[in-house]
């Protein structure tokens, strides 16, 4: 399988995190920090799927994600440890 072009990568997690913004309340200062890995293509494109499971977890974003059945949603905590990891990493 051939690798996924880091463009449209980010494009997805662009819209992924519109939406989520829009529809599941997604912090501002999460939605900051996306785009701002967004805006850096060049610093992720080895980190291919590291994306992907950022835009998976931002499409399973959920305000009170993992308050009720284990391993339903994904909160704020696990969404920001995620970005932290990428962005520092």
């Amino acid at each position: 399988m051939a690798p996924e072009n880091i463009t449209d990568l980010l494009e997805e997690l662009r819209e992924a995190t519109l939406r989520a913004q829009d529809e599941a309340d997604l912090p501002d200062f999460l939605a900051a920090q996306i785009f701002a890995l967004i805006a850096q293509p060049h610093r992720f494109a080895q980190r291919q799927g590291e994306i992907r499971q950022l835009i998976e977890q931002v499409r399973l974003y959920d305000t009170y994600g993992q308050t009720g059945y284990p391993g339903m949603g994904v909160n704020n905590v696990i969404l920001a440890g995620s970005l932290r990891r990428l962005l520092t990493g």
